[in-house]
């Protein structure tokens, strides 16, 4: 089971109430197969980390694992054990910008 934490905006997106959401995941987590499944789950999210046409993250979304921004990492590269089997959070963060 993986544990996914999403920034407000995200969920009142999905429609959620709390700040995380449980995941499971077949074969190897990796970020792509994570957000399949967060997709898949709740659709409304399709597009809003990661681009429509390309799957690349959108240029404003960072994901952060064990306290590590992971955003530029392959999206198929596995994700920290700890990670994986559910002792830590996967992030997804909406990053600002501004001056």
């Amino acid at each position: 089971m993986i544990r996914v934490v999403l920034p407000v905006p995200l969920r009142i997106v999905a429609r959620l109430e709390g700040s995380e959401v449980e995941l499971d995941v077949a074969g190897i987590a990796t970020q792509r197969s994570v957000l399949d499944a967060l997709e898949q789950r709740h659709p409304a999210l399709r597009g809003t980390v990661r681009d429509h046409a390309t799957g690349r993250r959108r240029d404003f979304v960072r994901f952060f694992a064990c306290e590590e921004d992971i955003s530029h990492e392959s999206p198929d590269a596995p994700l920290p054990d700890s990670v994986a089997s559910g002792d830590e959070p996967l992030l997804i963060v909406g990053a600002t910008a501004g001056g």
